[in-house]
């Protein structure tokens, strides 16, 4: 007696092979869209970190793809019985997702961080500054965009489901599946041979991806003997990617114009001593000012260039675009600065403290000589701007930076000065061309990032984050200096490197 299959295990065998042909087309669509993931990030450098790249690349997004099949497309096709309301929900499923997968890959490409709980308030604030700039014609084309998205989606669909049993014929299955799932498999212990090894060409590649989380062995590995947790943990203080000291500066040509008949003084002090007297001068005053320069050398350099001391041998020879822009438009430009301190490039615009010319002046001075220095003349000649907080003793100092300015921020750091000090002498070029710093009087960010020494300072919401290149970490308050016990911000960290390195020479 021959059975023949009953109707309804007909239907849902066919919407189960369309459900997995429709997954595979999505798959290979998200796929081409991870590329933006990989294209946005440097290349690993090394053959083991290329082929990780690429097994972790297809397998990932692979699983993360199916995994979303299986989860919300697959039990329709067992609890629904009519097809249409089935490629529909899965159209609308697919494009949704997608979707998403897009705006965090452009969301990656420009901020280096992922669509997360932890990135929420650093998402809102981008979404609040490109918001500001839409009209309804841009939502409206959004919209469209989204609806087209949908019928292509609809469109596959239904191009699938006519030709499923044409497709069934494909033996395809097992050999798709394996690939995937070796990829997947060999990236994950790929990682575990990376992590244990702190092989940075593969660990640097740890955010790449979008809910990715590479396997690690440590705690099993150091159980059965297999690895030194202590000797680890030292190496890992040590790692460090020599990258990131290559340095393309400026990123562009800087073209700009300057006022030539503004006045600007700009005061860097030098020492820890307590400024008094400044309160009688009318200046707003950023509270939260740090300078994180670990020498007078680099403090410096970090003001002039307006990028961290870790950038600061790859700078030999180079001339500050703060310095030869309005030099070069005819601005006279003096540096005022004490006998005990470097001097470098600077010879050639050094000047005694009694230059009076107009122009831009920068002096870097201990508290006693600024004392001396302010009088109100120098108000009366034009803006100001004091910026203190130095200490040679600890990096973790805070400081305050008083300017006659219209400033509007809250937070501010010693590359900021470069920026602030262009665009207040009238130069609208971009600051991301010469400076990892922002334009104070027009504050667009709520963190900062800088170096100091080989560490990687990051601060936000009152709290200091300093880290090394492997993820080694310490978290404290910037209003006591006592370490917190938060858990690391890994969001804005990926934002923050991202945004430090992009002075860097990638090969």
């Amino acid at each position: 007696m021959i059975l023949a299959e009953s109707p309804r295990r007909q239907r849902v065998t066919k919407l189960v092979n369309w459900g997995h042909w429709f997954a595979l087309a999505n798959i290979t669509i998200a796929i081409i869209i991870a590329s933006v993931f990989v294209f946005s990030s440097p290349l690993p450098g090394t053959f083991i970190g290329s082929v990780y790249l690429f097994a972790n690349w297809f397998g990932h997004i692979g699983f993360m793809t199916f995994f979303g099949f299986v989860i919300f497309i697959l039990p329709l096709c067992y609890l629904v019985s009519n097809p249409n309301i089935i490629k529909a929900s899965a159209s609308a499923i697919a494009a949704i997702g997608l979707a998403l997968l897009a705006f965090d890959a452009l969301l990656y490409n420009r901020t280096g961080f992922h669509i997360s709980g932890n990135s929420a308030d650093l998402l809102r604030t981008e979404a609040q500054t490109q918001a500001s700039q839409f009209g309804w014609q841009e939502w409206g084309f959004l919209l469209m965009l989204f609806v087209v998205w949908l019928g292509f989606q609809l469109i596959l669909a239904n191009a699938i489901w006519q030709r499923i049993e044409r497709l069934v014929h494909y033996k395809v299955g097992i050999p798709v599946t394996s690939f995937f799932v070796v990829c997947f498999v060999s990236s994950h212990a790929v990682h575990v041979w990376a992590d244990a090894q702190l092989y940075q060409p593969i660990i640097k590649q740890d955010n790449m991806f979008p809910l990715s989380y590479p396997a690690t062995a440590k705690t099993t590995m150091s159980r059965y003997g297999l690895l030194d947790l202590q000797a680890y943990e030292e190496r890992k203080q040590l790692q460090f990617d020599p990258d990131i000291h290559n340095i393309t500066y400026p990123t562009e040509p800087v073209y700009c114009s300057i006022d030539s008949s503004r006045n600007l003084t700009v005061i860097v002090q030098t020492d820890s001593q307590p400024l008094a007297g400044l309160d009688t001068f009318a200046m707003q005053k950023v509270e939260n000012y740090f300078t994180t320069a670990s020498s007078l050398d680099a403090l410096i350099m970090t003001s002039l260039f307006g990028v961290p001391e870790i950038y600061q041998e790859s700078l030999e020879g180079k001339k500050p675009v703060l310095l030869a822009l309005p030099v070069g438009l005819g601005m006279p430009v003096s540096i005022h600065i004490d006998d005990t301190l470097p001097t470098q490039f600077l010879d050639n615009y050094r000047q005694p403290l009694s230059n009076e010319h107009d122009g831009l002046h920068i002096a870097f001075l201990p508290a006693a000589k600024i004392q001396r220095y302010l009088d109100e003349s120098l108000f009366s000649r034009g803006d100001v701007m004091i910026a203190t907080g130095y200490n040679a003793d600890s990096a973790n100092a805070k400081g305050t930076l008083y300017t006659t300015l219209d400033v509007n921020t809250t937070l501010a750091s010693t590359e900021d000065l470069a920026p602030t000090i262009l665009n207040a002498l009238g130069c609208q070029a971009p600051v991301n061309f010469y400076s990892t710093g922002q334009n104070l009087l027009d504050a667009k960010r709520n963190w900062l990032v800088s170096t100091s020494g080989e560490r990687i300072v990051v601060v936000h919401n009152l709290q200091r984050t300093e880290v090394l290149s492997n993820g080694s970490y310490e978290i404290t308050n910037t209003t006591d200096n006592k370490r917190s016990n938060d858990t690391l911000n890994v969001d804005l960290l990926s934002q923050a490197i991202k945004h430090l390195t992009r002075f860097s020479q990638q090969n």
